[in-house]
């Protein structure tokens, strides 16, 4: 009897139902957190896929690029292939997304204007300049420099992690890889004017991945920003045109190899690549996506070996493959680090 009105089951209920029901109140919400963050990793992990494969994708297309250059050079000024490649892939951009822009503000706008001096008018321009002074191994071989730039501009005004000895490592093998590439036998000869022309606009580069970035922390739609960049280079661009004894002639496309390149360079090369690059760099970061820079020799010696019919050199093979052995061993430390911090294990 004691024993049963000390244990009374009304009385045992009363004490065991609030913790009961704490519990299972708290049971939802901590679901629901670990729900949150593990469609947030997946999320992340998903992004990071497609960032890396329109990295890939852009880098493919532009390391053949050089081939429909090389045609339009035999009747187009290099400013001229410029011009139309990137006003063709500007309306482009019209087409598939003709809705405008709002919302900007003025320091937005001198952000776009800056990415598009950068990374529409003055790289291309320093390029092309830089290819009437020095070899075009030498140019090849310097603007491969750019993820260099990128890594410590990244650093110094976008406040993100100092780059690791690896992916300075990884410069270096990737760059030796580039070398052998670009060179393949033939004898160095530097000249100072057009291999410091290329070394700026490898700079130039890295401040566009950096303004790049920096516009993909806006919230607007890629497409959007890309043909806003694309706007004001081309207005920077119209200058120029005067000093590079430009001609419009329309004519010239008539020629259907001339329009077939042409339609190549500014629908998949500009519009579609710029945009592609510029998701990269939004889901990657600068860095990481400048990295895939490092490819761009390989991709234009085996396109030279597919189309040309060019001889793949054991020099070749060997820098294709410190190229990628480089690529490889500065994304690794990269991703690694990524993901420990990702998961609250980076210090």
């Amino acid at each position: 009897p004691l024993l049963r009105q000390r244990c009374k089951p009304a009385s045992l209920i009363k004490a065991i139902l609030p913790i009961i029901s704490t519990d299972l109140l708290d049971w939802p919400l901590e679901f629901i957190g670990i729900y949150s963050r593990t469609r947030r990793k997946c999320r992340m992990k998903d992004n990071g896929t497609a960032g890396h494969l329109s990295a890939l994708l852009t880098i493919i297309i532009w390391g053949t690029t050089f081939i429909s250059t090389k045609i339009l050079l035999a009747d187009f000024q290099p400013v001229e292939i410029l011009f139309f490649r990137f006003v063709m892939g500007l309306l482009a951009l019209f087409i598939v997304c003709p809705r405008r822009l709002k919302g900007t503000n003025r320091q937005q706008e001198w952000t776009f204007a800056a990415a598009g001096l950068c990374g529409i008018c003055l790289y291309y321009l320093l390029e092309n300049i830089a290819l009437t002074y020095t070899m075009a191994s030498n140019v090849g071989v310097i603007i491969s420099a750019a993820p260099f730039f990128t890594a410590i501009l990244s650093h110094l005004f976008l406040k993100e992690e100092k780059p690791h000895a690896r992916f300075f490592i990884g410069f270096v093998v990737a760059m030796s890889g580039i070398a052998l590439i670009s060179f393949n036998g033939s004898q160095l000869e530097l000249n100072l004017t057009g291999d410091l022309l290329a070394l700026l606009a490898a700079l130039i580069w890295a401040c566009y991945s950096v303004l790049t970035k920096k516009i993909s922390g806006y919230g607007y739609h890629t497409i959007f920003t890309t043909r806003r960049v694309f706007c004001y280079g081309i207005l920077f661009m119209l200058p120029t045109l005067f000093l590079f004894d430009f001609k419009l002639e329309l004519t010239r496309f008539a020629n259907p190899v001339y329009l077939f390149n042409t339609l190549f360079l500014g629908l998949g090369a500009s519009a579609l690549c710029f945009v592609t690059w510029n998701f990269a760099v939004k889901a990657l970061g600068a860095v990481k996506t400048s990295v895939y820079i490092y490819m761009v020799p390989v991709i234009t010696m085996v396109t030279s070996a597919a189309i040309l019919h060019e001889k793949i050199t054991a020099l070749a093979a060997v820098g294709t493959t410190l190229t990628l052995g480089g690529l490889l061993l500065s994304e690794s430390k990269l991703f690694l680090r990524k993901e420990a911090k990702q998961n609250g294990l980076a210090k």
